[in-house]
C-alpha cells in the first residue's frame, strides 16, 4: 500500500463527502493525519458515516459551522462544491489551500499517469486508452470520474503500472503539484458555466491539466479545435497533435481509408468498430496516448474492431421490429447531442430535455435535418419546442418523462428508424445522475421488446 509520505499538510478538512471525500478522508487518516469531515447533505446513519467514525474521524453534518476550519492547513474539496460555498470563502479569506482529492492521489503514485480532459469525449477516450494498454499486456488501472476513485486506485499502484484518469474541470481547479506524464486536451466549447461563471474560467481549469508539465511530457491536443490550439501554446509539454482533416506528422490522423499514428499505418477505418466522426477524434486521441504509453499496435487493433462504446453514450441498446435505439444520456449539452444526430444518416426520433442551465438549443438545428420528430420532458421542454419549430419539425410531442418518451417515440416510428436519446441537458431537474436517466430508457426499450 502507498501513504502520503511527503505531504506536507497535517491537520486537513474533507469538504463533501461522496466517492472522492470518503476515500481522501480514509487516505489521510491511514496516512497519520488529524482530519475533519464536513457535510451538508449526507444522512448521519450512512455507513460511511459509520466507518469514518469508527476511524476516529470527527464528521459534522448538516451545516457549515466555520469553526471546522480552526487549525486546518489544508481543505480538500469534493469537485462538485461551488466555490462560492461559504466554508470555501472562509477558507480562501484565511489563505488555506484548497485541494480536490486527484491532488492528493499524485502524491502517492509510483507509475506513469495518462489524464483526460475536455468537453465531450471523456469517457470514451479514456476508456479507449485503457483498454489499448490492458490488451498490450502492460500494467495499467483507470479512475477518476469513470471508476474507482484516484486515490483508491493509487494506494495499490506499483511504478510498472499506468494510471489512466478521466479528469473533470472541477476536478483540475483543485490542483497544486499534480501533472500527467501523457495529457489529453480532447475539445473545449461553452460548458458548465452555472459552476464557472464564464468561458474563461472553465479554460483555466480545464488548461491545469498541462499547467505543472515539462519539457519530457506529452500533451495530446486535437489540432481540428481553434479553442485547443489557443490554449496550449505556452504549454512546456512536448506536443502530440491528431486531426481528422490534415496529416500529422508528428501525431495521429487519418486519410480517405486508413489511420495513422505519425507515419505509421495503424488501422484500416472500416475495421474501427465504434461510430461516429467525433468518436472518430476520440479515437485518435486515444492511439496517441497508448503509442506514448508503449502499447503495441497489435493490442490497439484489437480494440478497435471490437469495441463499440460505453455506457449511456451513443450505446446501442436494441433492435426492436427494425427500430434502432441509442441509449446517449451522457450527452448533457449541445455539442454532444449535435455529435450523436451527425452519427445517423437515417430518420430519426431524438428524445430531448432536462435541465435549464439558461442556454437556449438553436445551435441544433443545422443537426436536426434528419430528425422527423421531437420528444421532449422536463424543464427544457418549450425551449426545446421553439428550437424543433424553427428546424420545421412537425412533429413534437411533451412527455412526463425519459419512460414516457421511449413509449411515445416507438409509436411514431417506422421500420429502420434511429430512436436517440440525447437529451442535450443535464438530468438533476429528475434523476440524481444520467446513468438514471440512461437506465430508465434502456428498461422502457428491454418492456418495449
Amino acid at each position: 500500500m502507498n501513504y502520503l509520505t511527503d505531504f506536507p499538510y497535517n491537520h486537513v478538512l474533507v469538504l463533501g463527502l461522496a466517492k472522492s471525500g470518503t476515500a481522501a478522508a480514509k487516505l489521510l487518516k491511514t496516512s497519520g493525519k488529524k482530519v475533519i469531515v464536513n457535510d451538508l447533505k449526507t444522512n448521519s446513519g450512512a455507513p460511511e458515516v459509520a466507518t469514518l467514525k469508527g476511524m476516529g474521524i470527527d464528521v459534522v453534518l448538516g451545516s457549515h459551522p466555520l469553526s471546522v476550519l480552526d487549525g486546518v492547513e489544508i481543505l480538500v474539496k469534493n469537485p462538485g462544491i461551488p466555490y462560492d460555498n461559504i466554508i470555501i470563502k472562509e477558507a480562501t479569506e484565511r489563505d488555506i489551500p484548497i485541494i480536490t482529492e486527484i491532488e492528493l492521489a499524485s502524491h502517492l503514485l509510483k507509475g506513469s499517469l495518462i489524464g483526460i480532459t475536455g468537453s465531450n469525449g471523456k469517457t470514451t477516450t479514456t476508456t479507449l486508452i485503457y483498454e489499448m494498454i490492458k490488451q498490450s499486456n502492460k500494467g495499467v488501472k483507470i479512475a477518476g470520474n469513470i471508476g474507482k476513485v484516484a486515490t483508491e486506485v493509487a494506494q495499490t499502484m506499483t511504478e510498472e503500472e499506468t494510471m489512466v484518469i478521466e479528469l473533470s474541470s472541477f476536478q483540475l481547479l483543485g490542483i497544486q503539484t499534480f501533472k500527467p506524464r501523457v495529457a489529453v486536451l480532447l475539445n473545449l466549447f461553452e460548458a458548465h458555466l452555472d459552476y464557472h461563471k464564464t468561458l474563461e474560467h472553465y479554460k483555466h481549469a480545464k488548461a491545469n491539466i498541462f499547467l505543472n508539465q515539462t519539457e519530457d511530457d506529452y500533451l495530446v491536443y486535437n489540432f481540428d479545435d481553434e479553442t485547443v490550439l489557443s490554449m496550449v501554446k505556452g504549454a512546456k509539454a512536448e506536443k502530440i497533435p491528431f486531426s481528422t482533416k490534415l496529416k500529422m506528422e508528428s501525431g495521429a490522423w487519418v486519410d480517405e481509408h486508413y489511420l495513422y499514428f505519425r507515419l505509421e499505418r495503424i488501422i484500416a477505418l472500416n475495421d474501427i468498430a465504434l461510430v461516429g466522426k467525433h468518436n472518430l477524434e476520440n479515437i485518435l486521441a486515444a492511439v496517441c496516448a497508448a503509442k506514448l504509453d508503449g502499447a503495441s499496435n497489435d493490442g490497439i487493433i484489437q480494440v478497435l474492431k471490437t469495441f463499440t462504446g460505453v455506457k449511456h453514450r451513443l450505446q446501442f441498446v436494441e433492435n426492436v421490429k427494425g427500430r434502432l435505439f441509442y441509449n446517449d444520456s451522457k450527452a448533457t449539452n449541445i455539442l454532444a447531442t449535435s455529435k450523436a444526430l451527425s452519427s445517423f444518416n437515417q430518420p430519426t426520433l431524438l428524445l430531448a430535455g432536462g435541465l435549464d442551465r439558461g442556454n437556449d438549443f438553436d445551435g441544433l438545428i443545422p443537426y436536426l435535418e434528419n430528425v422527423k420528430a421531437m420528444i421532449v420532458f422536463g424543464e427544457t421542454s418549450e425551449k426545446l419546442k421553439t428550437t424543433a419549430l424553427k428546424a420545421g419539425i412537425k412533429t413534437i410531442e411533451f412527455v412526463d418523462n425519459v419512460k414516457y418518451a421511449t413509449e411515445k417515440a416507438f409509436q411514431l416510428s417506422d421500420i429502420d428508424d434511429v430512436i436517440l436519446l440525447s437529451p442535450a441537458c443535464a438530468s438533476w431537474d429528475q434523476f440524481r445522475t444520467f446513468e438514471e436517466r440512461g437506465d430508465m430508457f434502456i428498461e422502457a426499450v428491454h418492456t418495449l421488446k
